[in-house]
């Protein structure tokens, strides 16, 4: 069997985020069929690559294309980034950017363990553009695309009641 003609490719070596200029150190190159019909950036365009900003935020190993170089494209029109402050526990923990979630919050009331209906939930739907975690706190935050009505909903949302569920895709 034949695995055809294959070229070096730009692919990223580590996670980036949306708007950020790609240095040499952020690139890897790797092998790859030259028929896949990909608009991928050959290894030889490195010094035009680099310096580029990212049009969104992509985990490390992601082909490099041409469509993912430029202007920062989130928010897209009619859409918004929340930053929500999480603990360990509220969100799961492989959680990565473009993962679809459910932003869950619930009022402090009715929190005797029984369901009785007097806690209110709250619920909208969201794409992960980022995430930030130090060492030394204990909070993290995750940066949330979803419709700027929903995002400003979420904003208001009393901190340290909400979680994050990640939900099968769409919707972006």
């Amino acid at each position: 069997m034949q695995l055809g003609d294959r070229e070096s490719v730009l692919a990223l070596a580590r996670p980036v985020a949306v708007g950020q200029v790609l240095t040499a150190q952020d690139l890897k190159q790797v092998s790859m069929a030259t028929d896949s019909g990909m608009d991928v950036m050959p290894a030889s365009a490195t010094s035009t690559v680099v310096g580029q900003p990212v049009a969104f935020s992509l985990p490390a190993g992601a082909l490099v294309t041409r469509s993912v170089l430029g202007a920062p494209q989130i928010p897209k029109q009619g859409k918004a980034v929340a930053a929500v402050g999480l603990k360990p526990g509220q969100f799961p923990p492989d959680l990565s950017p473009g993962t679809t979630v459910a932003v869950l919050t619930t009022s402090g009331q009715g929190t005797t363990g029984t369901s009785t209906g007097s806690g209110q939930t709250s619920s909208w739907t969201a794409v992960v553009t980022g995430i930030a975690m130090r060492d030394t706190e204990q909070i993290t935050v995750v940066s949330l695309q979803l419709s700027e009505s929903d995002a400003r909903a979420l904003a208001s949302a009393p901190s340290g009641q909400l979680s994050l569920v990640a939900i099968a895709g769409g919707g972006r």
